[in-house]
């Protein structure tokens, strides 16, 4: 099911909790104009469905110590199905990596990993993503700071498409 089969409470209700996921169901209901029973139905079924994964806290990673914020561009020996899944788990478990995608083009995974500094990320770097099986190269950018950080969905943007379909 995609964004367009929601109606519009649907999506107003997801906007909302994107910006402000800790708002009680009754401040919910009141943003969307409904009241606050069919808006907590509401939550659930879209909870249930898959449309929210979760409710988190938006954490400043330098106020707790994590200085270093580095992009790693892997590029692997074999592309087999086994072998990607192996790497994206090996991703899974290893802390300092708290994004990992898989790309098309010249870079196999794209991983964003965070450290204390740079010594402990460069600890990571050789000792374990550089020394993982089936990698053969790594190229690293270190991030010098953040000009937009959003990882919400722009509801704008699909409204905007949904009233030229409509």
């Amino acid at each position: 099911m995609s964004g367009g089969k929601l109606d519009p409470i649907d999506r107003h209700i997801l906007s909302e909790l994107q910006a402000d996921g800790r708002m009680t169901n009754v401040e919910l209901a009141r943003r969307v104009g409904i009241s606050a029973p069919p808006c907590l139905r509401r939550v659930r079924t879209l909870e249930e469905a898959g449309y929210i994964r979760g409710y988190h806290a938006e954490v400043d990673p330098r106020k707790l110590g994590f200085e270093v914020q580095v992009f790693a561009m892997v590029g692997l020996n074999s592309q087999a199905e086994s072998d990607l899944s192996a790497f994206e788990q090996q991703c899974r478990e290893w802390p300092l990596v708290r994004e990992c995608h898989m790309l098309n083009g010249e870079i196999d995974f794209i991983l964003k990993c965070v450290a204390p500094d740079l010594s402990t990320f460069q600890s990571f770097l050789t000792g374990q993503l550089t020394a993982a099986p089936n990698v053969a190269s790594v190229k690293t950018s270190l991030v010098i700071r953040d000009a937009k950080n959003e990882p919400a969905v722009p509801f704008e943007v699909l409204e905007e498409r949904l009233s030229r379909l409509a």
